[in-house]
């Protein structure tokens, strides 16, 4: 017998923030559309749309949508945990399409007291006959969750679970930095695990051209900057290494089993070096004048 909720109040809050990206944030409520039941409440937290969504909250009732009148991610995903009494939180970005049974994996994770970062799997949205730079290189290089989680001690809040103990005691998340990688250190500083957990699976779209990738970047390089608290000799070394990286990462571009054909790693291969090139730039300037 499945456990319901205690006096009314579900067990388990999906939390979503959005901001203008309404197409993937309704594609991202039907896929949660058939697995919502009275243990689950999803709560959309609005950061500042121009786009009504007045016409969304109809087609999709079981949806609570708030408002948060503060930039950011971080202060959207606080919002919606201030919003709700449920005890297991869930984190998923309104871009990500999650798996049929990704609700109950979520249940069944959230009675432990720990952090689990889920499987994220890419796709891309514009189909053609190859893919273009941006999206070869995301399928090599984006949302490796698994490497983060054991390699980095990390999980990317775009699928990420725990419960309310333990976000009470380890407080919102920051922004204006990597607010994933920052409150997952706090998390394990306060003795909490982090696991991966393969079977909380969601899927991605890759980014489409050299623009979308360029803006998520110029956004990250500040907030990793503060992240290491801004100390300049550390922050120049690894625009030095961050340079030099693509030379290392070449062989994994050739070896990758995520590309079809040469041109497709050629494609992948010149925007590597692109990439890390200009982060290595952005990063030097941070470096020299304080921006990116």
């Amino acid at each position: 017998m499945k456990p319901g909720p205690v006096h009314g109040m579900p067990l388990l809050a999906v939390i979503i923030p959005h901001l203008n990206d309404h197409d993937r944030l309704r594609r991202c409520l039907m896929s949660l559309k058939l697995q919502i039941d009275d243990r689950v409440e999803v709560i959309v937290v609005d950061n500042g749309s121009s786009v009504d969504l007045g016409p969304l909250a109809q087609d999709f009732p079981w949806a609570r949508v708030i408002k948060e009148p503060s930039a950011g991610a971080g202060a959207a995903r606080n919002a919606g945990v201030q919003n709700t009494t449920a005890a297991g939180l869930a984190f998923l970005d309104c871009d990500c399409v999650a798996e049929a049974d990704w609700v109950a994996t979520a249940l069944d994770l959230s009675r432990h007291t720990a952090v689990f970062g889920g499987q994220i799997r890419l796709f891309d949205e514009t189909v053609s006959a190859r893919r273009g730079g941006a999206q070869a290189f995301e399928q090599v290089f984006a949302f490796r969750n698994e490497a983060y989680i054991t390699e980095k001690g990390f999980s990317v809040t775009a699928n990420l679970l725990t419960n309310r103990r333990v976000f009470e005691t380890v407080g919102p998340f920051l922004t204006g930095l990597s607010e994933d990688l920052e409150w997952c250190k706090r998390a394990r500083a306060a003795g909490f695990d982090l696991h991966y957990a393969p079977d909380l699976q969601v899927r991605h779209p890759t980014r489409n051209d050299w623009a979308a990738l360029r803006r998520k970047w110029r956004r990250l390089v500040p907030e990793q900057f503060a992240e290491q608290d801004r100390r300049r000799g550390r922050w120049a070394l690894r625009a030095v290494l961050t340079g030099l990286s693509p030379l290392k990462d070449t062989a994994k571009v050739l070896r990758s089993n995520r590309l079809v054909g040469p041109l497709e790693r050629a494609k992948c291969l010149g925007t590597l070096y692109r990439l890390r090139l200009a982060r290595a730039f952005w990063m030097g300037r941070q470096v020299l004048t304080g921006r990116a």
